[in-house]
């Protein structure tokens, strides 16, 4: 029998060579499946190991994501077809991001991909228009305090989050792809001129757009949570499409090193790159799970988490900022 690896690399290693999980005993199978779970793979891991043999409780847990990821499919073309109707009188692009991208488009990449809020970019000249439009169509504010309003107005990406009061299904309406105090500033202009219209009048990212989102999503923002998936996306990306033009798409935004780093750890994680010294700090924080799924390693975690903010926001920004949260909770 062939025993599972301490972290989620045993779920990475699952995904990018499936025959890998043939002869696993049950410490490993219990391991890859909640690890899956934790990071939301668990439908992408279903699609990718359909067809091999496992035992009957495994086949028939697989079975149940892969139809829960094709309801959620078919949820998320839905919230978007009802986006496209409360924006239809709104004169601007209204381009799909993420997981709902992936889909719509019928990308490699939204194979099983779980699919949380429906996220959009919108010029943002046109935010007040699209907010008003989305506002009249039903969804509400999710943080009605005069604090995180402001905040989000003045300097973030997005206005806060909206969700839908009769299908309770969130919308987060970007109108770039960082913060506003983050020290790289993307061209969110150039995105949406260079994004790819769907039959349905909606449009999403080019093929580099994505990637570079995703790139910027992953190292110039975030905690690094949800990594793995996130990486598993840039994969499927590449795979399909390739790297051409990749390197001056990602210059032109600013995220050179963000890109370098995301196809260099997608060779550490799901073939068989070598990673630097550096690299395998994003890999401690990227794969860290234990045999149950839960979290481990939790300085790494707290020191991404730190770096997060830091990247965000200047100094006495990110010191008043917390300090107010702070004093609020």
């Amino acid at each position: 029998m062939v025993r599972a690896v301490s972290d989620a690399r045993l779920l990475a290693r699952a995904l990018a060579d499936p025959a890998s999980i043939v002869g696993l005993d049950a410490d490993g199978w219990t391991a890859l499946l909640t690890m899956a779970r934790a990071e939301q793979l668990i439908g992408t891991l279903a699609m990718r190991l359909d067809g091999l043999p496992m035992p009957a409780t495994v086949k028939a847990i697989l079975a149940d994501a892969r139809a829960a990821a094709e309801h959620g499919r078919r949820a998320a073309l839905w919230e978007a077809e009802m986006a496209r109707r409360a924006l239809s009188a709104v004169e601007c692009p209204v381009i799909l991001l993420k997981g709902t991208a992936f889909v719509v488009a019928g990308l490699s990449a939204g194979q099983g991909r779980s699919i949380g809020d429906l996220d959009i970019l919108v010029p943002r000249a046109s935010i007040d228009a699209v907010e008003a439009a989305l506002l009249a169509a039903g969804w509400e504010w999710v943080k009605p305090d005069p604090y995180d309003d402001v905040y989000y107005r003045r300097w973030m990406h997005e206005l806060p989050p909206l969700i839908h009061r009769d299908r309770d299904r969130m919308i987060d309406v970007h109108h770039t792809i960082l913060p506003l105090t983050a020290r790289i500033t993307p061209d969110a202009a150039a995105l949406i001129v260079g994004s790819v219209p769907l039959e349905n009048g909606l449009r999403t990212l080019s093929t580099n757009g994505m990637l570079v989102h995703a790139a910027a999503h992953l190292f110039a923002d975030g905690d690094l949570a949800g990594g793995l998936r996130n990486l598993w996306d840039v994969r499927c990306l590449v795979e399909e499409f390739g790297t051409d033009g990749l390197d001056e798409e990602a210059r032109r935004h600013g995220l050179h090193r963000e890109i370098t780093r995301s196809l260099r750890l997608v060779e550490v994680l799901f073939g068989d790159g070598k990673a630097s010294d550096f690299d395998r700090l994003y890999i401690r924080r990227i794969t860290a799970r234990d045999g149950w799924g839960r979290p481990t390693r939790p300085i790494t975690r707290l020191a991404f988490y730190v770096r997060s903010h830091w990247l965000r926001m200047p100094p006495a920004m990110l010191a008043r900022h917390l300090w107010t949260k702070w004093r609020k909770a």
